[in-house]
């Protein structure tokens, strides 16, 4: 059964992670990150390693080692809540973290 993805989106309506994506100027790189994403929906979490505090990492190995920083509720939600590459990870996956608490918070008010 297809999990239910969701972007995290900021008490400002922005969406960090769809601003990242579409930040991106390769077109294809887009593409194959979506895909990715894709794969996620169905289950297929493939190179995939917790990061802390109910986040994890999908790590995409082409370009510049992007990543994609989700985090889960039960078995049917995955959030994306931000993504990056190789060079700004650890500013990354302090800033999902912060998304990921924001997000739980927010949810169960």
């Amino acid at each position: 059964m297809p999990k239910r993805v969701i972007v995290y989106a900021k008490e400002s309506g922005k969406e960090p992670f769809t601003e990242w994506l579409y930040s991106l100027r390769d077109v294809i790189v887009r593409k194959r990150i979506l895909a990715r994403v894709s794969r996620l929906q169905q289950g297929n979490y493939g190179d995939c390693e917790p990061v802390g505090e109910g986040v994890s990492e999908l790590r995409l190995f082409f370009g510049s080692g992007y990543r994609v920083y989700f985090g889960e509720e039960g078995n049917q939600i995955v959030v994306l809540l931000c993504g990056g590459d190789k060079g700004s990870q650890s500013k990354d996956i302090d800033q999902a973290k912060t998304y990921w608490q924001e997000y739980l918070n927010h949810e169960h008010l």
